[in-house]
């Protein structure tokens, strides 16, 4: 067996340039052909470190990339260095390496082997430097996923160092759910055998956990039996690009969101409009007008809930627009909910909205009226007709001002004054329940009587003349007046229907009319076979009643009504059918006197 210094002299003659390496980094013997290339001594050499000896790119190299990999291969196999000679010239070298270990297992040394680069190699180590410092993400894997080299750019996106990726498989940088499919490594291999590819979305997560997304495209090459054993990557970060996108169709959802809104808006500002030209404003001087206008006034700054009680046709909508605009809330919507006319199965959606797919022709996302009026005022007309089943979620909307869109589970709050209205008796309906007492609570904070057009005294003419000039520019018509005998007429009918029956009287009359004779008597409804319209016959001398008096004959009256009928309203045998009027009517004028039924002893 040679003796150990034989093997030194072997080590020291050969001819090709090398070291020995501890396994700490520092070189342990220098060959001669080393020394003399370098223009070295060994002492010069001996007991430092390669890269003390090498570019500045190479001893990055050596760090970052050379020795993590032979302390995980254990070998290396033709890489680039470049030495520095002591006379400066740059010497570019590959070399080989070897990390030789002792039959036990434990390290003996490294020996590395150098050899001097022709000019193609020296081209392609030009390259490699070419490639780290190219201002674009790029990466090289094998065959089997490994990153081979990678490009500083690349790097600094992903926020690693040389020495952290290269070895490593590609798939330990993909997202979670993309790591766990290719983090086999056979899976991984498949993978990369696909192939070359082009502009293919694909995502990689940087050190500190943020997600990168990135369009990518491929250029494999394959050995000599069709296996590819090297792919070249380059990638271009769009994640800036795809925020800028999600937030452009979020801005775009939410403007086609306001638009829906804006449309339902203008479509109730219509209806609004409408009403305004319909009725215009309010009109008469009577002592029960005024009254009435009090209250108004006198609710209007608050927040409070109005009820308006009153028959069909009085004019509770126009009186709940005035106390809209009397409050601090007029500069908000207005947006009015005819509970009588709304299905009962769509009453939540008209309320509270609905989301696409909520149910079948909820073709998309629909608001609801409580949401539309969000800072205003919504006006709930026939609020009596509410079916039992939903009134409670109306009282939750009124209690919390919360709501949830019909399929959605997203609670919204909203700030919304509610004016309600009725031609019923709510408390009837709570008696036979049909209506919910907190509900109806809730609504009544501030109860206000909208007067029926009979009580109004001399108001109906006022009112028709207001009509009647209306119609008459709205139909293109020459300007009409009423007559005494007109007036006298209007102001003996009892008006059933309310303002709302005296406008149509008008226009009957107008369109009827020719010339500018107001035809009165084409247009107003014909008598009751038992009634005439003629002045009442004159009383007896002395039993005459002034207001006041006949006000409380009235009252009397109807107590009496009440009590015959055991104190029922309405009905077979109430006290509406005793006295031969419609118990809308009666209910107004028990509330109107202030009656109220006697507690039991």
């Amino acid at each position: 067996m040679p003796a150990q210094d034989d093997y030194q002299w072997l080590f020291r003659q050969s001819p090709a340039m090398a070291t020995s390496i501890a396994e700490n980094g520092d070189i342990l013997d220098v060959n001669d052909a080393m020394l003399s290339r370098l223009g070295f001594t060994r002492a010069d050499m001996a007991g430092k470190k390669p890269e003390d000896f090498v570019t500045p790119e190479s001893a990055r190299s050596i760090t970052e990339e050379f020795r993590p990999t032979l302390r995980r291969t254990g070998k290396l196999e033709n890489k680039p260095i470049s030495f520095v000679a002591k006379n400066g010239e740059i010497i570019d070298c590959t070399v080989n390496a070897l990390f030789a270990k002792s039959p036990d297992g434990t390290f003996m040394r490294t020996i590395a082997l150098y050899s001097e680069i022709s000019e193609e190699a020296r081209a392609n180590f030009k390259y490699r430097t070419l490639y780290r410092s190219t201002p674009a993400m790029l990466h090289t894997v094998d065959g089997d996923g490994r990153i081979v080299t990678v490009t500083d750019h690349w790097l600094q996106k992903l926020g690693y160092t040389r020495k952290e990726v290269l070895g490593r498989p590609i798939s330990d940088f993909f997202v979670e759910a993309e790591r766990k499919l290719y983090g086999n490594r056979k899976r991984l291999r498949e993978l990369i055998n696909e192939g070359d590819f082009l502009n293919v979305e694909r995502q990689l997560v940087t050190r500190d956990g943020k997600v990168l997304d990135l369009v990518i495209s491929s250029i494999s090459h394959r050995d000599a039996n069709g296996n590819i054993d090297r792919m070249l990557v380059a990638s271009k970060d769009v994640t800036e690009r795809n925020r800028v996108e999600r937030r452009l169709r979020q801005t775009l959802a939410e403007n086609a969101r306001l638009r829906e809104e804006l449309e339902l808006e203008r479509d109730y500002l219509r209806e609004e409009v409408n009403v305004a030209l319909n009725f215009g404003r309010i009109v008469g001087t009577s002592p029960a007008l005024k009254q009435m206008l009090s209250r108004v006034e006198a609710v209007a700054n608050t927040p409070a809930s109005v009820l308006l009680l009153g028959e069909s046709g009085v004019g509770k909508e126009l009186v709940a627009r005035e106390i809209h605009m009397q409050s601090p809330r007029a500069n908000g919507p207005l947006v009015k909910v005819n509970c009588a006319s709304i299905p009962k199965e769509l009453f939540e959606s008209e309320f509270f909205g609905h989301v696409k797919g909520a149910f079948t022709g909820a073709v998309r996302d629909r608001i609801g009226r409580f949401q539309l009026a969000d800072g205003g005022t919504i006006f709930l007309d026939e609020v009596g007709e509410i079916p039992l089943e939903l009134q409670g979620k109306l009282l939750r909307v009124l209690q919390e001002s919360e709501f949830e869109r019909v399929g959605d589970d997203v609670t919204r709050s909203v700030d919304v004054r509610v004016i309600a209205a009725t031609n019923r008796v709510l408390e009837e309906l709570i008696v036979e329940g049909e209506f919910r007492e907190d509900l109806f609570y809730r609504l009544s904070v501030f109860p206000v009587n909208v007067p029926p057009l009979r009580e109004r005294g001399d108001d109906v003419i006022q009112l028709a003349q207001h009509f009647l000039e209306q119609t008459a520019r709205d139909f293109g018509r020459d300007p009409m007046t009423l007559t005494q005998s007109q007036a006298d007429k209007l102001r003996r009918y009892d008006w059933p229907g309310n303002v709302r029956e005296l406008k149509n009287v008008i226009e009957r009359a107008v369109i009827l009319s020719a010339g500018n004779v107001l035809r009165l008597d084409k247009s107003m409804p014909d008598p009751k076979p038992d009634e005439e319209l003629r002045d009442p016959p004159a009383p007896a001398t002395g039993s005459i009643l002034n207001e006041e008096e006949m006000r409380n004959f009235q009252k009397r009256n109807i107590i009496a009504a009440l009590k015959q009928s055991n104190w029922r309203v309405s009905g077979a045998g109430g006290a509406a059918e005793i006295l031969g009027v419609k118990p809308t009517t009666l209910a107004d004028r028990i509330r109107t006197f202030g009656i109220q039924k006697p507690n039991a002893a």
